[in-house]
């Protein structure tokens, strides 16, 4: 063999072993790699429309209600003695701005998305007022696509798991957009999976039987798309729901990719029809038969809960995955649809779905986290659904990432960590400057309000008055301390006055003088 060879075949030999030295160096960073992000706990967010604090037999107060008693939700129950209970969490009084401020982490004030949107593009959804104007404010929703009418440009955090490498599935009610608009595809908001999300918010019927609303010449926007294979049968659509999402997990869960499930039911949103699977039980029990209807959403929806829980359970990834519950608004409780007499469904608390007291915008909220969240805890902390924002990315391990949005949440990992957690310094803030559904109602209709510790601020637009309450003293909102502490008021008028104005929030005019409503710190 001559030397130029044996030289040629020397080099062949020594790339020939660098390369495979360096696949074999690829191979062991990819597995390395792979085990580091397998790490990563899979996160569902179990997210309920219109539930109120009491609509489950998990008490979120210091006793057990009468309320309490009459619903049945054993996996919530179970849930509770696995995780954390929240009993001052919040959302807003409806359902897209929440869903909007989970997804941004942006405040109400901020993403200008203050009412619930329409399924059409460019319709003010907002009932006509005889005192204010309507105004200009981002009725078209969410968008991930800049210079969108009427819409707020903002990185959704579904995006940010995507990109590092969560699989990223949505299963149920989306609302985040308006038809012809970015924000109405839950793919254009970091979603790798879409299940009967769309641009409507409600579904046009719940039975299979009538094809949950698509029959021709009959279906409506409102009719819930996706669900082919169960029509004609008697699969009710939170089960049909559920059982599209234990399929949507099953890829990331063969393939050990860490998931992000958004778990966004229908239920328990009008229009009330029975569960027949649970409803005779509670018309035995002498219900009123519309809660009876109401109450068998309430138990499906749980044992949708249940059943993913007992999947996670049956394919061994329950102790890495988090478990967030969680409601939109509070609980309706507007005589018809709901049964019984108006304004008492989440008793104590004042009103309900679409008013800025209590009734309306407190939540039932747990938190299961194995090896991080004691069981069966309690934080008394408050928080807001923006907070879910930067939470989940921190429980996603993501550190670094960039937003269009300045982010309002605050991480609620510390309470997660120790539950007698306590800021009293921050301050909630809630915006409803609109006629919502044309009647009024207490804290219903043009509405501002802020938290801060225990003290609370409603703000009237109509009439320029402030009522403040201690919510730690008078749950009920029913003992007004304004008269007697003023100096509170002028305070909590103030930041909210301040916050209005930063970010801009859209301010009604009167039809009167065509001039806008006066801010909280404007008025005596």
């Amino acid at each position: 063999m001559n030397s130029t060879l044996k030289i040629s075949l020397k080099k062949e030999q020594l790339y020939l072993g660098l390369l495979t030295s360096l696949l074999f160096a690829v191979s062991v960073f990819a597995q390395s790699s792979k085990s580091k992000e397998n790490k990563r706990p899979n996160i569902v967010v179990f997210l309920v429309d219109d539930m109120g604090w009491q609509d489950t037999s998990v008490p979120f107060w210091t006793k057990t209600t009468e309320f309490n008693k009459r619903y049945h939700t054993p996996n919530m129950e179970r849930l509770a003695k696995e995780g954390m209970k929240f009993t001052n969490a919040y959302a807003t009084p409806v359902c897209t701005p929440s869903r909007s401020s989970l997804l941004t982490g942006m405040n109400v004030t901020k993403h200008g998305i203050t009412n619930w949107t329409s399924p059409y593009k460019d319709n003010n959804s907002e009932s006509k007022d005889q005192q204010m104007v309507p105004m200009s404010w981002n009725m078209n929703g969410l968008s991930s696509v800049p210079n969108i009418s009427n819409t707020a440009y903002a990185t959704p955090f579904p995006q940010l798991l995507k990109d590092t490498g969560y699989f990223t599935a949505h299963v149920g009610k989306a609302h985040w957009g308006s038809m012809g608009t970015p924000g109405a595809n839950p793919y254009n908001l970091g979603f790798m999976v879409n299940i009967s999300g769309h641009s409507a918010g409600h579904p046009q019927s719940y039975l299979a039987t009538d094809n949950y609303g698509n029959i021709p010449g009959k279906a409506s926007v409102q009719a819930v798309p996706d669900l082919q294979e169960y029509y004609g049968s008697d699969t009710f659509l939170t089960e049909a729901l559920t059982l599209e999402a234990i399929k949507s997990i099953e890829f990331p869960i063969q393939n050990k990719q860490p998931f992000f499930l958004h778990m966004a039911h229908y239920a328990v949103h009008d229009p009330i029809m029975g569960d027949k699977r649970f409803e005779q039980k509670y018309l035995d029990a002498g219900v009123d038969p519309i809660e009876a209807k109401y109450a068998s959403l309430l138990e499906g929806m749980d044992k949708s809960l249940g059943d993913i829980m007992d999947y996670l359970k049956k394919k061994g990834v329950d102790k890495n995955t988090i478990v967030i519950f969680m409601s939109d608004n509070g609980g309706l409780s507007l005589v018809p649809p709901r049964g019984g007499i108006e304004n008492t469904h989440n008793l104590p608390l004042k009103a309900g779905k679409g008013s800025v007291y209590e009734g309306g915008i407190r939540e039932p909220m747990i938190v299961k986290w194995p090896g991080v969240v004691k069981p069966e805890t309690v934080a008394n902390q408050y928080v807001i659904i923006e907070d879910f924002f930067p939470t989940i990315l921190q429980m996603a391990q993501i550190k670094k990432y960039k937003t269009i949005q300045e982010v309002d949440g605050q991480s609620f990992l510390p309470i997660l960590k120790n539950p007698n957690f306590v800021d009293n310094s921050r301050s909630l803030i809630w915006h409803s400057p609109h006629n919502w559904r044309g009647v009024d109602g207490p804290g219903i209709n043009y509405y501002s309000a802020i938290r801060k510790g225990d003290w609370k601020m409603v703000y009237s637009m109509r009439t320029g008055k402030k009522e403040l309450y201690n919510l730690n003293d008078d749950i009920g909102e029913n003992n007004n301390l304004s008269a007697v502490n003023p100096d509170k008021v002028k305070e909590l008028a103030s930041i909210l006055s301040n916050e209005l104005r930063k970010n801009k929030a859209p301010i009604p005019n009167f039809k009167s003088t065509g001039k806008p409503v006066p801010m909280p710190d404007e008025t005596p």
